[in-house]
């Protein structure tokens, strides 16, 4: 039979001719049967050859409808095969896993051909062959002849100028092949059809013009061809399949494979499960985190002191450990302590309180002010008339006659409730409080008792009122609802002597009568709500911080205050006083009315973001030394646990990732072994003029059909195990809905997936396309 090289230095192909080697000159024209003998037995096919080695062969002397080939590219011989010439083979070489319609319409699909008109021709031909009954079947469903005879469609439906035909009889029965060479007589009719046989009878009956080889050289032609002028008449129409064409073929013979292709996207999907199921519990686990934290700390207040830290402080340094070696010189070295360092005064000003003030409500409808301001008590305890302060501290605690004094009007150790600012919006006590015994606070002359989860609360805050109890005594609500004192003012409470000093009034009884008293009384007894989450309120006396307002409204003038501000002396123990001191004093004495610190409660924590924006908005522009700075402790617990689960989810992601990477290769084992057993298919691909880059989609396709698989089962099954997940986690720690998959995470897995064993695939791909055609169709 005759090799390739033979007919490529022996024939050209179309109407013009060249010399043989050996001094013939032969040719090939149009509507004509020619017949190639070969020597009987033969070892070479020579069609295989031509598919396969066309690209690989030094074509210079090659001329195909006037066009020489020397400039060919591996394209140009792929779309010369897809557009020129059709084959008819003896095994017939069909793709068994697609149907014989898909059969047909193979070779028109990688010419561009659209598929209505597609769809026709290859009906077209199937009804020329006469299996028009038969063209949805599938391969395996018909017989020697019938296969052949899709074979024969095949190559007519992109209607090729030649139709080559290897031993096109070779495996039928003499019924059938006489049927087979009728037909190809026919379509000899029509185009040039060159059959290799090493049947002589064949050829003789059959075939117009014979042609024989011996040993590589031609031993008779029977119709010379003689040489005329051609002028270049052959135009290359380039193929390409489409992605989607790919993905069809694979998805068909992934299809005839569903058990293996189960078991590989599961094997495959085990390390989407694992990251699946580590970002369900991360994403739900942070949630738990936010949403607790939302409730334990939305209303947690921002905090505005007048000292405030500006940065944290290295802890080893606070604590003065020592960073390498201990030093040998004995000196000491002067320096500021990290505590020291990380100092900043806030310069808060009318102007700054009503900006803060002028925060939207509906972020921020409750706002705290704490004032350093003295408060003149008195109260009638059975019948005699005593100074009562609002405080936690012991009374009977060792402390000189000023401290006590400081201690009665500062108010040391008890808490105070925030400002709300509209009406109808949410009320801070209300909110979080529980009404026990009375009515809330309708004024600001009206405080409260709080009181624990066990109605406790501290012995010293009632001792310090007038009320005589011992350790763990009880007494009941009544005795302390409506329980009223007397808020004295300066100019009554202090009295100036001669010298310009002033002493506290020690006749309580009298100045208990003044009409100008204002009276504070206990309204009612709160307890946290068990559902609140924030228990700011210390157990004790508790006050609005507008009572602290109408004292400095009250005493601001008075003449202990105006005597102060004039004097570098205490005007009342006549001691020496710093600026510093004197400001303290002052706003104890309600001389001042700005705020020692501000409390901000957000009304929720989105909310605190905007306020944290809005209190930022003020800095801007501003020096260091002018800049005020905030405390936002529901904000750094937020950043601890949020970057603490970051860290934990990025671990057990890295682990779980390790499975993606074996899932990779095992994708790379697995396409290589589908290469191997779609040798043939690749053979019979390159044979209709698909590309390398063709060859190369067709499996990076069955990849990427595993990787969409593996990833979307993986999913499935990871979303499937956050219902017992979450049950399991239920009974062990009462959180509901631990486990939650992010539907974008589950999308990112899917693509993540994909293009893993997409590249996983691709290396077997390119070995796929780089297979010769002819060993590829050999290959059983």
């Amino acid at each position: 039979m005759l090799e390739l090289k033979d007919i490529k230095k022996h024939y050209k192909v179309g109407e013009t001719t060249t010399k043989a080697l050996d001094g013939v000159s032969v040719a090939f024209r149009k509507q004509e049967f020619v017949a190639i003998l070969g020597p009987s037995g033969s070892g070479k096919t020579t069609l295989l050859n031509v598919i396969g080695g066309l690209d690989n062969y030094d074509s210079g002397d090659m001329i195909i409808n006037g066009k020489g080939t020397k400039t060919f590219k591996d394209s140009d011989w792929d779309a010369y095969r897809n557009n020129s010439v059709g084959f008819v083979f003896q095994s017939y070489n069909l793709i068994s896993h697609l149907g014989i319609i898909d059969n047909v319409e193979l070779g028109m699909t990688l010419s561009g051909v659209s598929k209505e008109e597609k769809h026709k021709k290859a009906t077209q031909a199937l009804e020329r062959v006469g299996l028009k009954e038969h063209m949805h079947k599938k391969p395996n469903q018909l017989s020697g002849g019938q296969m052949q005879r899709v074979a024969i469609a095949r190559a007519l439906a992109n209607d090729p100028d030649i139709l080559l035909c290897d031993e096109p009889t070779g495996a039928l029965d003499t019924e059938t092949s006489v049927q087979i060479m009728k037909l190809i007589q026919e379509l000899s009719k029509e185009k040039l059809v060159v059959m290799v046989t090493h049947n002589p009878e064949l050829a003789h009956q059959y075939a117009n013009r014979i042609i024989e080889f011996a040993d590589g050289k031609i031993q008779n032609d029977s119709k010379p061809h003689i040489e005329r002028p051609k002028p270049d008449q052959f135009n290359l129409k380039h193929t390409r399949m489409k992605f989607t064409t790919a993905l069809k073929l694979s998805f068909n013979n992934i299809r005839t494979k569903k058990g293996r292709t189960i078991l590989t996207s599961f094997a495959s999907s085990i390390g989407i499960i694992g990251i699946a199921i580590v970002l369900a519990l991360s994403n739900g686990f942070q949630a738990q985190i936010d949403k607790t934290q939302s409730e334990t700390m939305s209303k947690f207040p921002i905090t505005i002191s007048q000292v405030a830290a500006e940065q944290d402080m290295n802890q080893k340094d606070a604590l003065g450990a020592s960073k390498g070696s201990y030093p040998k010189e004995k000196t000491v070295t002067a320096k500021l302590s990290a505590q020291d360092k990380a100092q900043h005064t806030n310069k808060i000003d009318q102007k700054y309180v009503d900006y803060v003030e002028n925060i939207d409500p509906k972020l921020s409808n409750n706002i705290g002010f704490t004032r350093m301001v003295g408060m003149n008590l008195l109260r009638e305890v059975d019948g005699e008339v005593q100074p009562v302060k609002f405080s936690n501290d012991s009374p009977d605690s060792a402390s000189s006659a000023m401290t006590s004094a400081m201690t009665s009007m500062t108010g040391i150790g008890v808490s105070s409730f925030p400002t709300q600012l509209e009406e109808n919006s949410g009320n801070f006590l209300k909110d979080n409080y529980s009404l026990l015994a009375g009515n809330y606070p309708a004024s600001p002359n009206d405080i409260v008792l709080i009181v624990d989860g066990n109605n406790n609360t501290n012995i010293n805050a009632l001792k310090n009122l007038g009320f005589d109890l011992k350790e763990d005594e009880k007494i009941d609500f009544d005795k302390i609802v409506g329980t009223s004192m007397k808020l004295i003012p300066n100019d009554s409470y202090y009295t100036e002597l001669p010298t310009g000093n002033f002493i506290p009034n020690t006749d309580y009884a009298s100045i208990y009568k003044n009409a100008g008293n204002e009276e504070i009384k206990i309204s009612g007894i709160l307890r946290v709500k068990s559902s609140s989450t924030m228990n700011l309120l210390a157990p004790g006396i508790a006050y609005s911080d507008k009572l602290t307002t109408k004292i400095v409204d009250q005493n601001k003038e008075s003449k202990i205050v105006t005597a102060q501000q004039g004097s570098d002396v205490n005007v009342m123990t006549n001691e020496k006083i710093d600026a510093s001191s004197k400001k303290a004093f002052l706003a104890s004495l309600g001389g001042e009315s700005l705020p020692y610190s501000i409390m901000i409660y957000p009304n929720n924590f989105k909310d605190k973001e905007e306020i944290l924006t809005y209190l930022d908005d003020w800095n801007k522009g501003k020096e260091k030394e002018e800049t005020i700075i905030y405390q936002d402790l529901a904000g750094t617990m937020t950043e601890l646990t949020g970057g603490l689960m970051d860290a934990i989810t990025y671990v057990l992601v890295a682990f779980a990732a390790i499975s993606l990477v074996t899932s990779m290769i095992m994708i790379s084992i697995i396409t290589y072994t589908s290469v191997i057993e779609r040798t043939k298919e690749i053979g019979v691909l390159k044979a209709l003029g698909a590309r390398k880059k063709d060859i190369t989609r067709v499996f990076d396709a069955e990849t990427c059909i595993l990787g969409i698989a593996s990833g979307t089962l993986g999913v499935v099954i990871a979303w499937l195990s956050t219902f017992p997940i979450n049950y399991v986690l239920y009974n062990v720690t009462e959180l509901k809905n631990v486990a939650q998959l992010n539907p974008l995470h589950a999308i990112t897995l899917i693509i993540i997936s994909t293009i893993l064993t997409m590249l996983g695939g691709h290396i077997p791909a390119r070995m796929a396309a780089k297979k010769d055609a002819a060993i590829a169709l050999r290959a059983e």
